[in-house]
């Protein structure tokens, strides 16, 4: 059991119950939801009165909202915090409802009222979603980033994206232990046997009761088979035939159950960046998942076994590490910047791609390796005449220990720049 973190997204969410009457922060389950927001609940009431708090994995309270949400919803003091809202779908139009009457009421004290919490990303349901548009802000919280399992400071996104590598410390942390402590709050400086235990209770928990009440699966049975298969596909850009071929299901029907995966926050996708230039590039995203320890896991493989008898899908665990602090560091600052990979047709990749909302990116190629050439620069200098003034550098992120510059803008950049 591990104290309780000060996560890198508080401040966002203090700002973000500012902005709406309604604030939902999702993620998978165990990533520290419950304990943020009752951290929190003294500070968004009064010293009187703490916002309130209820959960609906307590049966007769979810029977409660189920049965007469409206009701359930005025019965309490506001601020309110409602926690595994994704247990009680009738209580989004019933939130509608009340928020429109306090914002009618007195539109300047509505803001910062209802503080949802989610194990389901259940805003990917239109029906659910819909309701609350203009109404709610929405926040992701995932595992701990590598910082926050360590040094309990902001991840070094930013200095990616301004390419200012001065003053940047190798703090001594290895890049597997990195690997291995930004996971879930719960088990991060655990043991490998409490690991294992956890983590088959966590996939039996989600599969045999999270999943079904959110969706009626037929072939539900087939899920941990389906997971083995992205696990075995990290990084790899995902092909729907194949993947469901390999479980035994149609493309239809093994798309429709990797996007359960995905809702459920066990894997996420990256989308391939273009700009006008469709036909050469590769139109399908690449598979992920949201966490590298699950992954290792649910392949039956310890990473240091991985990093020592399986090089190739070391590299691929290592990419997805990547992938996932680049994912969980945009999400819990303030950086607008969205996240792609570049393929083409002919199989030239950069690993990611950093997209502004101006329309400047960053690309950026990961190797587990302790040594860059100029030769891997390569596909980034091609880029760089597709992208034209839009580009504002490339990076090589390996396993050294030096910040090189291989040209203007380009720069080989130790893993540590991450933490």
């Amino acid at each position: 059991m591990m104290d309780f973190v000060n996560r890198h997204i508080t401040e966002k969410l203090k700002r973000t119950l500012k902005a709406n009457p309604v604030t939902f922060l999702n993620g998978a389950r165990q990533t520290g939801k419950s304990s943020l927001v009752q951290q929190l609940a003294p500070e968004l009431g009064d010293a009187k009165h703490p916002a309130e708090y209820q959960t609906f994995d307590r049966p007769t309270v979810m029977a409660a909202a189920s049965a007469a949400p409206e009701a359930f919803l005025k019965a309490y003091q506001l601020p309110l915090i409602l926690d595994e809202v994704q247990l009680v779908p009738g209580l989004f139009r019933a939130l509608k409802v009340v928020v429109d009457e306090m914002r009618l009421s007195d539109k300047s004290t509505a803001n910062g009222k209802f503080i949802l919490t989610g194990s389901a990303n259940i805003m990917a349901l239109p029906q659910l979603a819909d309701p609350l548009v203009g109404r709610m802000s929405m926040l992701t919280l995932y595992p701990f980033t590598a910082s926050e399992a360590t040094y309990n400071i902001s991840g070094g996104i930013d200095r990616l994206l301004t390419m200012n590598f001065r003053g940047m410390q190798d703090r001594g942390l290895t890049l597997q232990n990195a690997i291995r402590w930004a996971t879930y709050p719960e088990i991060s400086k655990a043991e490998d046997e409490e690991r294992k235990t956890w983590f088959d209770g966590y996939i039996t928990s989600i599969l045999q009761r999270d999943v079904k009440q959110i969706a009626d699966l037929e072939k539900s049975a087939l899920l941990p088979h389906m997971l083995q298969v992205l696990a075995s596909r990290i990084g790899g850009i995902i092909n729907e035939s194949d993947i469901g071929r390999e479980v035994g299901m149609n493309s239809v029907t093994g798309k429709s159950y990797r996007n359960i995966l995905k809702m459920m926050f066990l894997t996420f996708d990256i989308k391939p960046w273009s700009r006008n230039i469709a036909k050469r590039l590769v139109k399908s995203p690449k598979g992920y998942f949201i966490d590298t320890s699950l992954a290792c896991h649910i392949l039956d493989y310890k990473l240091e076994d991985i990093a020592k008898t399986k090089p190739e899908l070391y590299g691929h665990m290592v990419e997805n590490f990547v992938a996932t602090e680049l994912l969980k560091q945009l999400a819990n600052g303030d950086i607008k910047a969205a996240l792609y990979y570049y393929g083409t047709s002919d199989g030239k990749e950069i690993d990611f791609i950093l997209e502004k909302p101006d329309g400047t990116v960053l690309a950026i190629e990961v190797k587990k390796n302790e040594k860059v050439t100029s030769e891997d620069f390569k596909i980034i200098r091609q880029f760089e005449t597709i992208a034209g003034p839009d580009f504002i550098g490339g990076i090589v992120l390996y396993a050294g220990k030096d910040v090189v510059p291989f040209g203007t803008n380009l720069w080989a950049v130790p893993f540590h720049v991450l933490w």
